[in-house]
């Protein structure tokens, strides 16, 4: 799906890693991402954010928490990240990008609580239970520090992916309030909930969840009590073209992933502004029953859309047209993915040591990839600036891997 964007809107990009790769500079089982690209992109967002009173938190996940991402949103105007966990909190701090928001989706365990109060020190940590507020209130306290937390709420009709559950009544809005400000190095700071936008697959259109209505009726609960000046934090496929929606439904916060790299399912549709900055790279390894087998470990499509043929460039020499696309089998989710496995029966007849590109929605760190950043594409002077595992370490990979 996103390939075929690739290929029209970075065709530059998709050569230069193609050429990387030949060259031995990047190996297969990699996300390439374009930093100039990047730097664009988060201009782009930051910019019209600030326009409309948002501040903006990076998301890194989908992308292996790379550091030159990281520095490239930052060089764009996005200085600090939402981490998804605490992996993600220390991989952003570790390349110069505080932690703007912390503990949303994944809650901050509680032996780690004392470390991020007191090392990361998150603007905002967001909490789904009392006992959560008590675990960052009393970390906060014993770190000198007073906590802005965000309390994740929920009513019954609201929208949430199986295994993200969780969050406080919002009826009960008030009193939670109350109850944060009476604890020990805690201060109510607004609201929160996942997903307040999602992709349509019907009218191929970003619209609100029920959870938007939600974070509305709970605002105008808190601006009945006095509590007018709250953040009202909104995430889920935030492009900057749907950044004024949701300053008009009241957020404050938002906090682009997938558009600082042009893939949120919007991008597959539409030409926004974002430019794609991110694609898989493989190589051939073997042949057997008319497939040609490409190294695998990243091939994680996330499924915001359903089942499709998946298309991948396969070449021994840079290209981007479409004469070099074949079919590619991706291996079931309930198997590992160590090879994808290439129509080789068509026109498209690729050899041993080919270079294989996809262009996809990944989530990197859910996988066992390298994180391969670009620096120069823009300027034809293409070359890896770092390789990273899925931490945002880097790896050297192969060659001081030992080291």
């Amino acid at each position: 799906m996103f390939l075929d964007v690739l290929i029209r809107r970075n065709p530059g990009f998709v050569e230069a890693a193609m050429a990387l790769h030949q060259q031995g500079a990047i190996p297969p089982n990699s996300y390439v991402l374009d930093l100039d690209a990047v730097e664009r992109n988060a201009r782009h967002l930051s910019t019209e954010a600030n326009k409309l009173g948002l501040k903006t938190f990076a998301m890194t996940k989908q992308v292996g928490r790379h550091s030159g991402f990281c520095q490239a949103a930052m060089r764009g105007g996005i200085k600090k990240s939402v981490a998804v966990d605490l992996d993600c909190a220390v991989a952003c701090h570790r390349a110069g990008m505080k932690t703007g928001h912390l503990g949303h989706l994944v809650q901050v365990p509680g032996g780690n609580a004392n470390f991020a109060a007191s090392q990361l020190q998150p603007d905002f940590w967001t909490v789904f239970s009392d006992d959560k507020m008590r675990e960052a209130a009393n970390a906060a306290h014993k770190a000198g520090r007073v906590q802005n937390l965000l309390a994740r709420i929920q009513t019954e009709g609201d929208t949430f992916y199986r295994g993200h559950e969780g969050g406080f009544a919002a009826e009960d809005i008030r009193a939670i309030a109350d109850k944060f400000d009476a604890q020990d190095g805690a201060g109510f700071a607004g609201i929160t909930t996942f997903p307040a936008l999602l992709f349509d697959q019907e009218t191929r259109k970003v619209i609100p969840t029920p959870n938007l209505q939600t974070l509305a009726r709970a605002r105008e609960a808190l601006d009945a009590a006095g509590r007018s000046e709250i953040e009202v934090n909104a995430p889920g496929t935030n492009s900057s073209v749907v950044l004024s929606a949701l300053a008009e439904a009241g957020a404050t916060q938002c906090e682009p992933g997938n558009a600082l790299h042009g893939t949120t399912p919007l991008h597959a549709v539409e030409d926004l502004p974002e430019d794609p900055a991110v694609l898989y790279l493989s190589e051939v390894s073997h042949h057997h029953g008319g497939n040609a087998f490409c190294f695998g470990g990243g091939l994680y499509v996330d499924p915001v859309f359903p089942k499709y043929d998946v298309h991948a460039l396969i070449a021994s020499e840079p290209t981007s047209s479409r004469k070099a696309l074949a079919s590619v089998e991706i291996p079931d989710y309930s198997a590992i993915d160590y090879y994808g496995m290439i129509d080789a029966t068509g026109p498209v007849q690729p050899k041993t040591g080919d270079t294989v590109v996809f262009g996809f929605r990944g989530q990197a760190f859910v996988t066992r990839a390298n994180i391969v950043g670009v620096s120069g594409v823009a300027s034809g002077t293409p070359a890896v600036t770092t390789i990273e595992n899925i931490f945002g370490e880097v790896t050297g990979w192969p060659e001081k891997a030992l080291s």
